[in-house]
């Protein structure tokens, strides 16, 4: 394993995260979809017949009449709708990272002070994560820590998700004594306020392309994970992508929890 290589595609995500979801996340006062986003089982069904006509509306474990945590069953819909957005979009970059490190693409300058350059793991991507000093691991979890937390905040010009708010809304970042104590010029949604003139009618489009995108994604990194990891439990990728002798559910690969209790 070289020790940096994963460090590149960690952060390619995590730039990816900043960058890329211009095109992802819906912050208030920009806008995104100003039609009312699912709140009901019966918006779902309409909309995942938009999403996939041929599928349809699929829910087996009837998630869409729950109420979870003594909520109402918006709340909840409202909750699983933002899950699924996000999932999705946290997939898209991992499949796009995953593909960027596996051809073995990687920025020509020193990846560290000191130096040192961008490893490569022979078109292994999970292999690069593990060659990642836990310093450097730890910087990207603070950063999506921090974007977590700033996700779930609920103001006056942004609610919540579960809070009548719309599903995939990431607020605007606010500078000042109610927001960042330092200016930040770029949003993380649509930093350059291209989407600023589109009509309704194509950010809803979008939006529908974004959740089918989400999904194939999901299905594409955990196809590639599990042949790595079980070789041929996807048959049209044996032989294309290289096994894994690691724990690609771990982020660190020393076992901090477990080694307390003599687990390695």
């Amino acid at each position: 394993h070289n020790p940096q290589e994963t460090s590149t595609m960690m952060k390619t995500v995590c730039l990816a995260a900043l960058a890329g979801s211009a095109a992802a996340f819906a912050p208030a006062q920009t806008g995104r979809v100003s039609t009312a986003v699912s709140e009901t089982k019966a918006d779902l069904e309409v909309l995942a017949k938009k999403l996939n006509p041929v599928v349809g509306f699929y829910d087996p474990l009837n998630l869409a009449e729950a109420e979870f945590w003594g909520t109402s069953n918006e709340a909840t819909i409202g909750f699983l709708r933002h899950s699924e957005i996000k999932h999705g979009r946290i997939a898209m970059f991992a499949f796009v990272g995953y593909i960027v490190h596996a051809n073995g693409i990687k920025f020509p300058w020193a990846m560290q002070m000191d130096g040192t350059p961008f490893p490569d793991a022979n078109g292994n991507p999970p292999a690069l994560w593990d060659t990642v000093s836990d310093d450097a691991k730890w910087q990207i979890f603070g950063l999506i820590a921090f974007l977590e937390f700033w996700s779930e905040l609920s103001t006056p010009n942004h609610k919540h998700y579960m809070a009548g708010g719309k599903p995939g809304d990431f607020p605007d970042f606010i500078s000042g004594p109610e927001g960042i104590p330092h200016p930040v010029p770029f949003n993380l949604y649509d930093p350059f306020k291209l989407s600023k003139n589109m009509s309704e009618e194509k950010k809803e489009s979008r939006l529908r392309a974004e959740l089918n995108n989400g999904r194939a994604a999901m299905l594409g990194i955990f196809g590639f994970l599990s042949e790595q990891s079980a070789e041929g439990s996807v048959p049209l990728l044996k032989g294309v992508v290289p096994h894994y002798d690691g724990e690609v559910m771990a982020p660190f690969v020393t076992n901090y929890l477990g080694s307390a209790w003599g687990i390695n």
